[in-house]
This record gives C-alpha cells, structure tokens and sequence, in this order.
C-alpha cells in the first residue's frame, strides 16, 4: 500500500483534522438533470411531429440531454460515496458493524481508490473471498475481510490462500481485517508463493482516512517495518 502525500494521522491520534468533502447540492444538480431530461424529450417529440426532416438533428441533442442526466447522476451517487466513508473512518465505528457492513465499507473505499467492477460477494457460496475487483491497469484483486476483535488465525490464512491457488488464480489476495493476524498467520500469509497484501487494524485506519491506497505508486513492504526488496 503506498502512502498518499498532504495528509496525515490514524483514528485515534490527537490534534487530527480530516478534510471536510463538498457534498451539498448535489442532489439538487440531479433533479434539475431530471427536468431538463424530461423538458427535452417534450420538445423533441413535438419538434419532430411538425418538423421529420430535423429528426436526426433532435435525436443527438435527445441524447447529449440523457447522456447530461447520468453525468449528474454519476456525480450524485460519487458525493454519497464519499460522504459515506467520511462518516466511517474511525475505528470505533468499525467495531460495531455487521460482517455484511464491514465488507461494503471496504467495497465502497477500493471503489474511491479508483478500482473498476466492485463486486461484493461475501454470504454463503463466496468461494472463501468477499469481494473482487479490477485495479486500473486490469489486475484482478480478490479481498477477504474479516470484521474481528480478536486476531485473525492461520486457518483462515490458508483457506483463503486456498480459494486463491483454484477459483481466484491469478488475483492479488488482499486480507483485511479490523483485529490483527497472529504471528503464524502472518507467517504463512507473508511466505506463501503469491504473499499477501496485509490490511491489519493500524493500516485499516489510515486507508479508511485516505492515507493510503491498495495502488502502490512504489513497492512497499506488506508489514510495517520490513523494507522492500530490491
């Protein structure tokens, strides 16, 4: 995980200020996207009824009105994103979501990261992995979270590394976690063929404030403290 430049601190660090995001009128912005939409297609209809010879003329400017709509839509359902995850970055509220909660506010931060097709899978028939994604070059991730208070074992270490050698070859595995791994879970998950990007609760906390991203723009060690190779 790299670390984004001009912020700083984890949930808990006093003297901590996050930045407050611009969210208000957005909505605004899409219902006044609706009534231009709408006002549209009206002149539309009737222009084209008293005039068929400007049809392909009105069905571009139909179009470039629609396609104005979603672009406001886009932008309202990006605001509640970033609203949402703005209301869930201290640790304390983490400790009181559901495993379904957990694994959607994850979801929700590789999608602001910049992670394309998001797809939550956690609940039975998940295949040992709760969410996937592509990072934007097209490398596939596959993530498992794990909503703990306590320590994260190697059993689940190994089914997951399990679900990555078969169903998921081929997907970077990301094992984040609101507890911390044992010792030998960190072991395995760190000297397996293909190792294991750690979210432990520490790194939890900063990429939950926007600290840190899942796209390294260097390589960085996967456990605070070890120094990359090379």
């Amino acid at each position: 995980m790299a670390r984004r430049p001009g912020r700083s601190g984890r949930s808990g660090r006093s003297g901590h200020r996050r930045r407050r995001r611009k969210t208000g009128g957005n909505e605004g912005l899409w219902l006044l996207g609706i009534g231009v939409t709408a006002i549209a297609i009206t002149a539309v209809v009737k222009y084209v009824s008293e005039n068929p010879g400007w049809a392909t003329t009105i069905a571009l400017l139909t179009v470039a009105a629609l396609c104005g709509a979603l672009f406001l839509r886009y932008r309202v359902i990006q605001a509640r994103r970033m609203k949402f995850l703005a209301a869930n970055t201290e640790l304390a509220k983490v400790d009181l979501m559901t495993g379904p909660q957990f694994e959607h506010l994850i979801a929700e931060r590789m999608t602001a990261d910049g992670f394309r097709r998001v797809q939550q899978r956690g609940g039975k028939g998940d295949g040992g992995v709760d969410i996937t994604a592509t990072a934007p070059g097209g490398k596939p991730y596959a993530i498992q979270c794990k909503r703990y208070s306590g320590n994260v074992g190697a059993p689940e270490v190994r089914n997951f590394l399990g679900a990555l050698a078969n169903t998921f070859a081929g997907h970077t595995g990301v094992l984040v976690t609101s507890g911390h791994l044992t010792r030998q879970a960190r072991e395995e998950a760190l000297n397996a063929r293909q190792p294991l990007l750690l979210v432990e609760r520490d790194r939890l906390a900063d990429w939950l404030l926007g600290t840190l991203t899942l796209l390294p723009r260097r390589p960085l060690p996967l456990v605070e403290g070890e120094e990359p190779a090379g």
